[in-house]
């Protein structure tokens, strides 16, 4: 949502070594705290096994059960994500703020619900014990709870909790789960999963009770957000296909000549996996540029230009807006580029030294695997940011067009990549990420040409009323559910 970059600008406007450091950690968080929970979390876990001598064959185990609950629950939300942001900025311009609150509730009982039975159909038959199972079951729901929160929690810009409930919900696990492995001896596959549960399971409490304190209770319908998906149908594919795009590489590497069945349905490809794990930290520089630096130089310029066309502006100064804005936005996305080209060649330099002194068992082929996904995931997050660009004039058309192309080249590369030697895999992905940037810039530059056209000639002039399937079906809900309620 716009404006979360406002709030976090004020906090590095402060001097000093500990402000910038606080500021920067607000930031990392807020803008991608719970995947950045799960990898810590991962690499925490997978310490503690090394730690305390468990077996190779657990550690796998293990890892491929938590990245598999990871990796489903993302996908579950990533489909309502983009809409109830939507929804929940609206609301907040319409001064309607009791209509978020039940929204929240309406979207994550939705999710959980048909995620849950998909998710509980692919236990079952997974080969998890009936412990494990029901453990990945409730982390599955909790991982529900926790990522679709964060779309609603970008809204009340209180970092300083968000950063708490963060770092409790990391710590709470991972000395738990040392308690239970080394000093009590239990099962660790057991043990280390109910650690994460409840990490989980308190960051999810906790998020929710920031939720009830800065909103308010109300009646009002808890699926009027389903509306949205009628008015702007591209918002959930273009979610959906952005998550496909970033993590299906990881799905179709292990069926590879590096895949390994773990036990069951559970495959997992270490080499690629944990490469993967440590480039996709490399992306935090420009995530977090884009909120502090891109949205907070570029906002007030893209809003003074819009308010021109209602305000009575003249031609001459909305042309001047308008080159003022897209000076800006040229040299924030420029900067931005180089930023994260430069972090990339640092990680890539000097990656593979560090990487030797963390107990991960990196060698050679999983150096080069990370130097690969270094490359990639940096070219991901330039699109990305440019994607999101898109996003801020409308121009949902031209974003769906380019996820759907990441989404596409991402599985279509990656197969054609297993008919070559294993060195080369993680190049499926690198093209994919490329052929993302150079669709979504092409299309930026083509709608950033033809502005006026489509602010004056493309969009509604007068609001419409769209009662879809999507509307009915909520309005459905919302009946039955109603009936079950006042009984």
């Amino acid at each position: 949502m716009a404006g979360i970059g406002f709030e976090l600008k004020k906090l590095f406007q402060h001097t000093g070594v500990f402000a910038s450091l606080r500021a920067f950690g607000y930031a990392t968080v807020i803008t991608t705290g719970p995947m950045l929970l799960g990898v810590v979390l991962l690499l925490g876990l997978m310490w503690i096994c090394t730690f305390a001598g468990i077996s190779k064959s657990n550690r796998e185990l293990l890892v491929c059960m938590i990245t598999y609950v990871l990796l489903a629950s993302v996908t579950v939300t990533s489909f309502l994500s983009m809409i109830v942001t939507r929804f929940t900025a609206d609301m907040l311009f319409e001064d309607r703020n009791e209509e978020v609150l039940p929204s929240f509730w309406g979207s994550a009982l939705l999710m959980m619900v048909v995620g849950g039975i998909l998710w509980l159909i692919f236990l079952i038959f997974s080969g998890a014990t009936f412990v494990q199972g029901v453990l990945l079951y409730i982390l599955f729901q909790e991982l529900i709870l926790v990522w679709h929160a964060m779309s609603y929690l970008t809204a009340i810009k209180d970092y300083r909790n968000l950063f708490r409930s963060f770092f409790v919900a990391i710590g709470l696990s991972l000395l738990l789960g040392l308690l239970l492995v080394v000093l009590f001896h239990c099962p660790a596959i057991e043990s280390l999963l109910f650690s994460v549960s409840v990490g989980y399971g308190v960051k999810a409490i906790w998020d929710i009770v920031l939720l009830y304190r800065h909103f308010p209770r109300s009646k009002a319908s808890a699926f009027s957000f389903m509306e949205w998906m009628d008015k702007f149908p591209e918002l959930p594919w273009i979610g959906f296909f952005t998550n496909m795009g970033l993590f299906s590489h990881l799905v179709i590497m292990w069926f590879s000549e590096v895949g390994v069945q773990v036990k069951g349905l559970f495959y997992g490809a270490p080499y690629h996996d944990i490469s993967a794990l440590i480039a996709f930290l490399t992306i935090l520089i420009t995530t977090v540029n884009f909120v502090v630096s891109v949205e907070v130089n570029f906002y007030p310029k893209y809003r003074d230009y819009n308010s021109l066309y209602s305000d009575k502006g003249t031609g001459q100064d909305i042309i001047q807006a308008e080159k003022e804005m897209l000076a800006v936005l040229k040299n924030e996305i420029f900067y931005t580029a180089l930023k994260q080209l430069l972090f990339s060649c640092l990680a890539i330099a000097v990656g593979g030294y560090v990487l030797d002194l963390v107990p991960l068992g990196f060698n050679e082929v999983m150096k080069g695997y990370f130097r690969t996904l270094c490359v990639a995931y940096g070219l991901y997050a330039i699109g990305n940011m440019i994607m999101l660009i898109l996003l801020y004039f409308i121009d949902y058309k031209g974003a769906l067009a380019g996820t759907a192309v990441f989404a596409a080249g991402t599985v279509a590369f990656s197969i054609i990549s297993l008919f070559f030697p294993s060195l080369y895999y993680g190049f499926g992905f690198l093209l994919a990420s490329m052929l993302f940037l150079v669709v979504v810039l092409s299309r930026l530059n083509y709608y950033i040409k033809r502005l006026p056209y489509y602010i004056l000639c493309v969009q509604p002039l007068v609001e419409e009323n769209v009662t879809g399937r999507c509307r009915k079906t909520g309005d459905w809900l919302e009946k039955h559910l109603g009936e079950v309620r006042n009984e």
